[in-house]
């Protein structure tokens, strides 16, 4: 993706050179001494199992300027928190698992859910709030890079990459975010990346051309892929930041650095080549499953920033951009099938086209969901708000997961 385009107000830092990944890691490393910096991996227990994880740990165990590692690992009995701590305890770098589903910090959600302050669903928002608030307890960092713990062509340039903009000092940069094409292994693999592709690119055009020209539909169009799920920031906002609770989590947390920096110290980076990770189901039969919900909270994750900047939205808005958002989305579909031929990928027709149609029905659902619900949101308060109401909280968290370790 080596062009010298920059989109909108989002500055653009492109792989133009092969400059070597030895060469950037120096340069972190000496950063980091007066900077330090933190990784967080949010993960499925299930996911130790699979193919990706293993090779992230050991591409993680060679890089020498991460000074703390926070893993929140879901889904685990005792057993297998046990079996997660020996899975990770090869890594050199100061290692901390959160123990999500186990009694010390449940009963740490117990206590904020009486107050309304915790996460009302499960997934990855909220694994990521906790890993946050972990982050901030333990005091040792000043920037944080997150990352999934599924991705399948992972390798340590990827986080040198997504680090290096906000940690040299001169390019003032507060939020980082990582882009790439997301495509299948080999020279007949195929497109990937369905959800960015034929939902968010042709819904933002479609409310663009529905409602007007507007500054954070223009801002989320800047991003190249705004789905991604790597992203790097500065410990100022990690207090201040929301995170959403449901799939619309990368939406989310876009619109949350729109808020507080609008367009101001961020920029996107071209991490890697080729990105392959685990694939969700389209989920045809059950909207509450795969990318089916995934498309459903990523649409009201737009209409409620819409809605919160004075955008009047209704059902004869959402036919429009339905309308609208199915034939730019064939369009789209036409240009990805030349695309995909030009590249000797496959291209299934019939599968692109039954996604857009799934899609068309989610941004409808999504808008009946939003007006029968306007007032409803799926973030989860940001840890200032946390404290202010629970003083003690981040020591409690601190200490739970300490001995969660011991």
């Amino acid at each position: 993706m080596a062009d010298f385009q920059q989109h909108e107000s989002i500055a653009t830092l492109h792989r133009l050179a092969d400059r070597s990944i030895e060469s950037l890691a120096d340069e972190l490393f000496d950063y980091s001494r007066r900077r330090p910096i933190a990784l967080i991996i949010p993960a499925l227990y299930s996911e130790l199992q699979g193919p990706a994880l293993g090779n992230i740990v050991d591409e993680i165990a060679k890089v020498n300027y991460i000074d703390e590692i926070i893993v929140g690992i879901d889904r685990a009995d005792e057993a297998q928190f046990a079996d997660a701590r020996q899975f990770f305890s090869r890594l050199p770098q100061r290692t901390r698992l959160l123990w999500n589903d186990g009694p010390r910090l449940r009963k740490i959600d117990e206590v904020l859910a009486d107050r309304v302050l915790a996460p009302t669903e499960s997934g990855k928002g909220r694994n990521v709030w906790y890993c946050l608030g972990y982050f901030l307890a333990s005091g040792r960092c000043e920037n944080v890079a997150l990352h999934d713990a599924d991705i399948l062509t992972y390798d340590q340039g990827l986080l040198a990459r997504l680090l290096y903009p906000i940690l040299h000092p001169t390019f003032g940069y507060s939020f980082s975010k990582g882009y790439y094409y997301r495509a299948g292994e080999g020279p007949s693999g195929r497109l990937n990346g369905r959800v960015v592709r034929l939902l968010v690119t042709p819904l933002l055009r479609a409310l663009r051309a529905t409602i007007g020209e507007h500054d954070y539909l223009r801002y989320l169009g800047a991003f190249r892929y705004p789905l991604a799920g790597e992203f790097a920031m500065k410990l100022d906002m990690t207090r201040s930041i929301r995170i959403p609770s449901d799939w619309g989590l990368e939406i989310g947390v876009l619109s949350e650095v729109y808020r507080i920096y609008q367009g101001r110290r961020i920029c996107q980076v071209d991490l890697c080549g080729r990105y392959d990770h685990k694939h969700q189901d389209l989920s045809l039969e059950d909207a509450n499953a795969g990318l089916h919900k995934m498309s459903r909270d990523i649409a009201k994750a737009i209409y409620r920033k819409l809605a919160i900047d004075g955008t009047t939205l209704g059902t004869e808005i959402f036919r429009t951009v339905k309308a609208v958002y199915y034939r730019n989305a064939l369009d789209l579909v036409s240009h990805y099938r030349n695309d995909a031929t030009f590249n000797g990928f496959d291209f299934d027709l019939h599968a692109e086209e039954t996604a857009v149609e799934l899609f068309a029905s989610a941004i409808m659902e999504a808008g009946d969901e939003f007006l029968n619900d306007p007032m409803g949101t799926p973030f989860i308060p940001n840890w200032s708000r946390v404290q202010s109401a629970v003083p003690d909280v981040l020591g409690q968290l601190y200490d739970a997961v300490e001995l969660d370790n011991a």
